[in-house]
């Protein structure tokens, strides 16, 4: 499972190396704040995918890891299981049009991200 990391100034998914594999990934995904337009948080992230898998690796209902391509952009994607909410992350002017992570601390997550920068420690907030 991916660590997720809240920064003053950025949102760190630090992917795992099986999960830096089926995304044929080199690097973790850095966001940062200013460029996240909305949060959601999903109980369903399987109808939030659009788009086409490219490069990325799916088993349909059960993980979707990687890069999703669609006619307005792309979208990564880290949703594994089926019961498992998500959050869904809409960005503006970055290599991605939206990032959705399934995790079981989604709402922890939301409200990190809703604080104010200043309550942040400068070392950043881990959401396990």
């Amino acid at each position: 499972m991916a660590d997720l990391h809240v920064h003053p100034d950025r949102l760190e998914i630090h992917l795992t190396r099986a999960e830096k594999v089926l995304s044929l990934r080199r690097d973790d995904l850095v966001i940062p704040r200013d460029s996240i337009k909305s949060v959601a948080i999903t109980e369903d992230p399987w109808i939030w995918i659009r788009g086409i898998r490219a490069p990325g690796a799916a088993v349909p209902l059960t993980l979707s890891v990687g890069t999703w391509k669609f006619h307005g952009g792309k979208d990564f994607l880290l949703i594994k299981g089926k019961q498992r909410a998500a959050v869904v992350v809409d960005l503006d002017g970055e290599e991605f049009s939206r990032v959705i992570v399934s995790t079981p601390h989604a709402a922890k997550l939301v409200e990190a991200l809703r604080i104010d920068v200043n309550d942040i420690p400068v070392d950043g907030e881990i959401i396990e």
